[in-house]
């Protein structure tokens, strides 16, 4: 059984793609930016999308087992280091950081997860 999450975003339309996907025990977490001035801020809005998607989904980020972050500047991602630590605190997931375009450039981070349903 799948099942497909939706936040309302209008890209989610737009592109043809929803915010999550729950199927075979895990629940996968389409990238996620999250809107704000800058990179700490947009970490944080994109946590808490991420979080919204995952508690839809019946699961939560102590059962996150995979991250990938993608952000158009690397010398961007230390200061997000404390939120993410925070935010997965005694539950770290296996990692990844992209340097990468972004598909607009207000964008300073992108985050996408796979957790335990």
């Amino acid at each position: 059984m799948i099942k497909r999450i939706h936040s309302g975003s209008e890209f989610e339309s737009k592109i043809g793609y929803c915010r999550a996907v729950v199927a075979g025990g895990f629940v996968h977490v389409a990238g996620t930016v999250g809107q704000g001035d800058d990179v700490v801020s947009q970490c944080r809005a994109a946590l808490e999308t991420i979080e919204d998607a995952l508690r839809e989904a019946g699961s939560d980020l102590t059962k996150v087992v995979r991250v990938s972050y993608y952000l158009p500047d690397a010398a961007e991602f230390e200061p997000c280091w404390p939120i993410l630590s925070e935010a997965f605190g005694a539950h770290p997931p296996a990692a990844t950081m992209i340097e990468c375009g972004l598909i607009d450039s207000k964008y300073r981070i992108e985050i996408e997860v796979t957790a335990l349903a």
